[in-house]
């Protein structure tokens, strides 16, 4: 198993590369640059000509690329702000726990709701129950974030004034966006449980636990849950991914200081060196919790463990 993580350790190192690559050359071949962005086009040409010499705007595509990758992988540099001239790496790591505190808040909300909806519904199948978690399910999975966001704050902070709706300074805070982005999340986490628990609540084994008067609740958690939960734990993990790039959204809507609002901001101004390293933080944080998902595989089933 230690070799098999160790495998995965060093796959992210393409992969990151392979991300670098693609977006970087995507902010390469878009029209216009931070120089005239900032600066504005009356500009006096030789002030825009030296600008761009400065910040290396003018080397061919691969110096530029190269000289990035370069730094990014033997000193951890990913560069300074165009705006700001602060290091990429230091403004990233400010805001990063904030992002990771409002997708693990909406992940877990997903999880709570999500898998005892789930339950629920495959146990009370086709009940009054059943009815009611797949219509929350349908309207969690149709809502966009930022349609939910508002509504949310329209309703909790403008009419009725118990959360607040900017900010982030105490849990207090982190309420309305953790509802608004872990709940479609929560729809597709209830959604998978509920297939994943009927399947297995079919299996001869559940039939036989029964006839052997084990109790009801003992067999829906020890025996179906946990043989379900293989496909669950792969869902909750591509959602975390989802999660962290939703946070662009939220963050916008709730004025959240995080990478989504970073990226939002960086755009506008065509700060590509904050855009660039805000998609690497989280294209790291998707193959981190992929690998962390592969590690829960073998602790929910010991059989897996053992092909690796």
């Amino acid at each position: 198993m230690s070799k098999y993580i160790f495998k995965r350790i060093l796959s992210l190192i393409p992969t990151l590369i392979g991300v670098s690559f693609i977006v970087f050359t995507l902010l390469y071949f878009t029209p216009g640059d931070v120089v005239t962005a900032t600066m504005g086009g009356n500009a006096p040409k030789e002030a825009i000509e030296a600008t761009r010499e400065a910040l290396g705007l003018k080397d061919p595509f691969f110096v530029q690329y190269g000289r990035y990758l370069k730094n990014a992988i033997f000193h951890l540099d990913l560069g300074k702000s165009y705006i700001t001239g602060e290091p990429v790496t230091r403004t990233l790591a400010q805001v990063f726990p904030n992002t990771l505190k409002l997708s693990f808040l909406a992940l877990s909300i997903a999880l709570f709701f999500g898998i005892g909806l789930g339950i629920l519904s495959a146990v009370k199948k086709y009940s009054v129950w059943d009815q009611i978690s797949m219509i929350f399910g349908l309207i969690g999975l149709a809502m966009p974030i930022f349609w939910s966001g508002l509504l949310l704050i329209l309703l909790f902070s403008v009419k009725w004034g118990l959360l607040p709706s900017s900010g982030f300074a105490s849990f207090k805070y982190m309420i309305l966006p953790g509802l608004a982005l872990g709940l479609q999340s929560t729809a597709v986490i209830l959604r998978q449980t509920r297939s994943s628990m009927l399947d297995v609540l079919d299996q001869d084994y559940i039939r036989t636990a029964r006839a052997k008067g084990v109790k009801e609740n003992k067999v829906v958690v020890t025996h179906a849950l946990r043989n379900a939960l293989v496909p669950v734990i792969t869902t909750v993990g591509l959602q975390m991914g989802t999660l962290l790039g939703g946070s662009v959204l939220t963050e916008t809507i709730f004025s959240i200081p995080g990478i989504g609002r970073i990226m939002v901001e960086s755009i506008k101004t065509r700060d590509y060196p904050l855009i660039l390293g805000g998609v690497l933080f989280i294209a790291l944080a998707y193959c981190l919790i992929s690998i962390l998902v592969d590690i829960l595989y073998t602790l929910v089933d010991p059989k897996i463990k053992s092909k690796k």
